[in-house]
């Protein structure tokens, strides 16, 4: 690529990514701290990914997604997924009209923009699957009728982290469905003192309005095909996958025979769009080695599946991920 047109695109997404900054800002009025949990949230926006958040409660975790939805003027729906919970309770279902001897649809709540899924593993396993063929397809079938699901559309899940009865944990086939998986830490001491001094007293939450279009996301979408990738970066990006699969060839021959199942070739696409999206939201018009390592960890820790000897010692995916970090040559 000439250096004229990588200029030309750099001035488009500097010139069409000035409304990410009035999203965090718009942010940072309610939610105090988690900084990352807002960056990697609009980056799996701007991307077109789901994202499945990992969190004890209280963490502001609902708070932040209904306050993005409030910022780009969407409709936000809370779905909390409960043992007895039905298929048709997340899509809809048909319902018979006397008066016309007919079935109408009534859509469920999965019809809107953006999606809270809390506690998604408290649910059966027919519910998880209906959720996630609306993640992958965009669509929902009720009866013999499909709707296509209005755009943006995104899914952000909830896990607890501690292990409760009536769970049932997602099969690895399904957390693949997802971007990014997030976990979302403690506030700092300094943090917690300002969300104690703002929101200790009774009355409504504080409220923001929109800053930003629907249209706009979508066309923010489309403008991350435009940004530049380099061969080198693709080839970073291909050996960190790659080194899940074989970590004796990435010069990690400890980590061999720890490794169930490597990172699926959906890792190596999300990567790339990541880390399109996280040079969107700085405003370029390329991609560096240091987007794709600020976002591998979330794109590839659900995905890599460790066997027995890999949790008798103690080995999380997240400290094969350093390692891979680490060692993987960066170009």
């Amino acid at each position: 690529m000439s250096e004229f047109s990588l200029s030309e695109i750099n001035e488009k997404i500097s010139a069409r990514s000035g409304f990410v900054d009035d999203l965090k800002k718009g942010l940072g009025q309610v939610i105090v701290g988690q900084v990352e949990l807002v960056n990697k949230i609009i980056i799996s926006l701007l991307a077109n990914g789901h994202v499945l958040l990992e969190g004890v409660p209280g963490l502001a975790k609902t708070l932040t997604v209904k306050t993005i939805a409030h910022l780009i003027d969407t409709k936000f729906q809370r779905i909390q997924f409960t043992p007895d919970m039905l298929p048709a309770d997340l899509l809809g279902t048909l319902i018979y009209n006397q008066k016309s001897s007919a079935f109408e649809t009534r859509k469920g709540p999965i019809f809107s923009n953006i999606i809270l899924a809390d506690e998604i593993n408290r649910a059966p396993s027919k519910v998880q699957s209906a959720l996630l063929e609306a993640m992958q397809e965009r669509q929902i079938t009720i009866g013999e009728e499909s709707f296509i699901l209005d755009k943006p559309f995104l899914v952000l899940a909830t896990q607890n982290p501690i292990e409760q009865e009536g769970t049932y944990p997602l099969p690895e086939a399904q957390v693949d469905r997802f971007m990014l998986k997030l976990k979302v830490d403690y506030p700092s001491k300094e943090e917690e003192r300002i969300i104690m001094r703002k929101s200790a007293k009774t009355g409504s939450a504080e409220s923001v309005n929109p800053v930003v279009t629907p249209d706009a996301i979508l066309n923010a979408q489309s403008l991350l095909n435009e940004i530049y990738v380099d061969e080198k970066v693709e080839e970073y990006v291909l050996n960190l996958v790659f080194a899940t699969r074989d970590p004796e060839g990435a010069g990690l021959a400890d980590l061999t025979g720890l490794i169930e199942y490597g990172a699926s070739p959906r890792a190596t696409i999300n990567l790339i769009l990541a880390a399109k999206a996280r040079a969107f939201i700085q405003h370029r018009g390329y991609i560096t080695p240091e987007d794709v390592r600020y976002i591998a960890m979330d794109v590839l820790r659900h995905r890599i599946i460790l066997n027995f000897e890999a949790e008798a010692e103690e080995i999380t995916p997240e400290d094969l991920i350093r390692r891979l970090l680490e060692t993987v040559v960066i170009p």
